[in-house]
């Protein structure tokens, strides 16, 4: 079903089935397939291939050469029916890939609202993407990968599978990040390392010198103290009480898997 007010160039491919939104457009040689549904206002340019069962939200604009919804690369991926889930408001730039899921995990991708997804940016499959993060060019993030919200991964980095970005880190560009970053820190090098709080995202998105204060002496238990993270742990949750924000370190040193970057 297509709106009304749509603007579907003739060059672009629509199949029969799609669900396009009001005042969505959709530029020449656009291929978008039956079982896709677009979101009203947003702008899908020219080249663009939105596949699968994928559901794309209001707002975004979705640049040349994208391609959306298609097959992932896991070679367990025996064509069952799994998403790409996007959410409102998203920038996604030239030649971005964004893969279905798999049944092995999520049976979906899922990216937030208020992204910005740079040049040849890859989403792989099961990849959770909160709101308002900044994906950089060539950035990769495998498969199972979560980024939190207000996090940066930057031009030419790689995140390996199942490690998570924490809400607010920044993973400068050119590394490879094998284990999980916690929230806030700022990480670098190949294999990335911490580098101290990312101060200047915290105070960009608001965050009082009191707070920051209080995670800064959450980060010196983390990492200057010398103390293992059992010995951590009591001492984030207590801190926790006054700082809430702190809260985002104490739990993912309970949930991580591959560890943290140390």
């Amino acid at each position: 079903m297509i709106h009304e007010t749509a603007q579907i160039h003739p060059a672009a491919v629509v199949e029969e089935g799609a669900i396009i939104g009001a005042n969505v457009t959709v530029g020449p040689f656009t291929y978008i397939t039956s079982t896709v549904e677009i979101g009203e206002g947003t702008e899908i340019m020219s080249h663009v291939v939105i596949k699968g069962h994928t559901v794309i939200g209001k707002d975004n604009r979705i640049f040349p050469q994208a391609v959306i919804g298609e097959e992932n690369q896991d070679k367990k991926y025996g064509g069952e029916i799994t998403k790409v889930i996007v959410g409102d408001r998203n920038v996604i730039r030239e030649s971005v890939q964004i893969h279905r899921g798999t049944t092995q995990d999520k049976a979906q991708t899922v990216v937030g609202n208020d992204n910005l997804l740079c040049v040849n940016a890859h989403i792989a499959h099961d990849v959770i993407v909160g709101n308002h993060t900044h994906i950089g060019n060539n950035a990769i993030l495998g498969g199972h990968v979560t980024v939190g919200d207000y996090a940066g991964v930057m031009a030419l980095s790689a995140i390996h599978p199942f490690c998570t970005v924490g809400a607010y880190a920044y993973v400068g560009g050119c590394s490879a990040v094998v284990q999980d970053i916690p929230a806030y820190v700022l990480a670098q090098g190949n294999h990335a390392s911490p580098f101290g709080l990312n101060l200047v995202g915290l105070k960009r998105n608001g965050f009082e010198k009191p707070e920051i204060r209080a995670l800064q002496k959450a980060y010196k238990e983390i990492y200057r103290t010398g103390k293992t993270l059992e010995e951590v742990k009591p001492i984030l949750k207590e801190m926790a009480k006054e700082w809430p924000s702190v809260a985002r370190f104490s739990e993912m040193l309970e949930t991580t898997e591959r560890g943290i970057i140390r």
